[in-house]
């Protein structure tokens, strides 16, 4: 399969995909903690003499089926979570082979902090002054992004 521009996008949805997928099986297993420590009490009566119950017991109990079904549904998602990962790493090895056939070195390596090391682009604009000391005129995030968006239009 030739590897395009697309790769770069499905890339970065993806991650943001497992960063959700990773806050919602916390929010799963705070509500399953919770659960575990909750205690359901309720008053049943044993037998009836006319219309008067014999005596009322009280029970105590762990709301069973609540945690077994909150309990598969976090299994499924962390299940959901590692094939999404691995999916990940396929498609960041296919990220790194896309900007490993840029020609310029400074457009690689840019296009490397911003998908690989998932900086923003004010922060790629210092890794790269920091790179690249020597350069006349600085980078500034929006010529990292306006670079950027030129290339891909070269692209397409």
């Amino acid at each position: 399969m030739p590897v395009d521009k697309q790769i770069l996008i499905e890339y970065a949805d993806m991650k943001e995909e497992i960063k959700d997928l990773r806050r919602r099986i916390q929010e799963d297993k705070k509500a399953l903690d919770r659960l575990n420590k909750t205690v359901v009490e309720d008053s049943v009566t044993c037998g009836k003499k006319g219309k008067k119950p014999l005596r009322i017991v009280k029970i105590h109990g762990k709301p069973t089926m609540a945690i077994i079904r909150k309990q598969a549904a976090y299994e499924r998602k962390i299940a959901q979570l590692e094939l999404l990962e691995a999916d990940l790493l396929e498609k960041q090895t296919q990220v790194e082979e896309y900007i490993q056939q840029i020609e310029k070195s400074r457009l690689r390596s840019m296009f490397r902090l911003y998908y690989i090391d998932n900086l923003t682009w004010e922060m790629v604009a210092m890794q790269m002054n920091y790179m690249f000391p020597k350069k006349r005129i600085p980078f500034t995030k929006d010529s990292c992004r306006k670079l950027h968006d030129r290339f891909l239009e070269k692209v397409s």
